[in-house]
């Protein structure tokens, strides 16, 4: 019988993970225990939120066994993956990364996240009973041939861009007018939709992340977003593939929100000019990102590479980033991205 796979979280505040007799051992501030024997359970993952403890012993265990050890800022966001030295020994993975820009994958790959993103706000205005995105933009994205990748880059991002601008268009309609925007905005929105997708799209950004390091991908290497100082461009394309799910997430979530719901902040925009910009209050933003946490571990019916029917949706992600890697080491002819049914 296969051992189950765990996962230790501590995410309140004032909890210690430490080792004793073949156990990890968690003592919550209550003095409450929890023991995790080393060897009945596989543990996969551990994540420690900022206000707790881990003692040295037990996090060097974590790296001997090759347990992916996450350190996570109060909020919830990932700043550190603790992992094994010999996780740097996969050097083929990132060889194959580097020798994709040259060998005829680029394109391939690049167009693949365009159409895969296409493909899943199409489902998002199917389930919604909205006009899906024009089936000759399709045409035009897999009939592109260029061999230089900026130009192509050019090309893709302008037929992507008037994909998104009708989708949108289409899907801020459903919203009532007090959340309703004019259009998409990204960084920096000032209205409250466009905020509170750009924090479900922030989350998306960590899971992603963390899947392409347990890849062992080169997070900063991209093809439908070019690599630039500072921007993680392989975590831009791979969200691509995921944002129709925030977006269906918070279509749903926003009927419970009311106006009083949100905040008014002023913000510096440079050294010269201020704004205004709405939020979700304190409360409700740890509302929002706990439902969506929990988004990410509830069960798709997407069938997972080896076995099985369903999945949660955090291992699709983790899967997918697996199986592109694949790719790239020519251990299988060709990336097709899964798409969640939304019907």
């Amino acid at each position: 019988m296969k051992v189950k796979t765990l996962k230790i979280v501590l995410d309140s505040y004032g909890s210690f993970l430490g080792m004793e007799r073949g156990c990890f051992v968690v003592r919550d501030k209550e003095g409450k225990t929890r023991r995790y024997p080393l060897f009945e359970s596989e543990i996969g993952e551990v994540q420690i939120r900022s206000g707790n403890l881990i003692s040295s012993g037990a996090l060097t265990s974590l790296a001997f066994w090759q347990i992916d050890t996450l350190l996570l800022t109060g909020r919830g966001r990932p700043i550190a993956l603790v992992r094994s030295l010999e996780d740097d020994s996969h050097v083929s993975t990132r060889l194959a990364q580097y020798g994709s820009l040259e060998n005829g994958k680029f394109s391939v790959i690049a167009k693949q996240f365009v159409l895969s993103k296409i493909e899943g706000q199409n489902q998002v205005l199917s389930k919604y009973g909205l006009k899906r995105l024009d089936y000759s933009l399709i045409e035009r994205v897999k009939s592109l041939e260029e061999n230089d990748a900026r130009a192509l880059r050019i090309k893709l991002t302008n037929i992507e861009s008037v994909c998104s601008r009708n989708y949108f268009d289409q899907v801020f309609g459903m919203f009532y007018d007090y959340l309703r925007p004019e259009g998409r905005k990204g960084y920096k929105a000032f209205d409250k939709l466009n905020n509170l997708l750009n924090l479900g799209y922030e989350l998306l950004s960590w899971r992603v992340h963390i899947a392409l390091l347990r890849a062992r991908l080169e997070p900063f290497l991209g093809y439908l977003h070019s690599p630039a100082w500072g921007k993680p461009s392989l975590v831009c394309d791979f969200v691509e593939l995921y944002r129709y799910l925030i977006d269906n997430f918070v279509i749903r979530y926003s009927g419970s929100l009311k106006a009083k719901d949100f905040v008014l902040k002023s913000e510096d925009f440079s050294s010269s000019r201020k704004g205004k910009r709405e939020y979700l209050n304190n409360s409700k933003t740890r509302a929002f990102m706990k439902s969506l946490n929990e988004y990410f571990l509830a069960e798709v019916k997407v069938p997972r590479y080896r076995m099985g029917k369903k999945q949660e949706l955090e291992t699709l992600i983790n899967e997918e980033a697996m199986l592109f890697a694949k790719y790239l080491r020519n251990e299988r002819e060709a990336w097709n991205p899964r798409i969640v049914n939304l019907s």
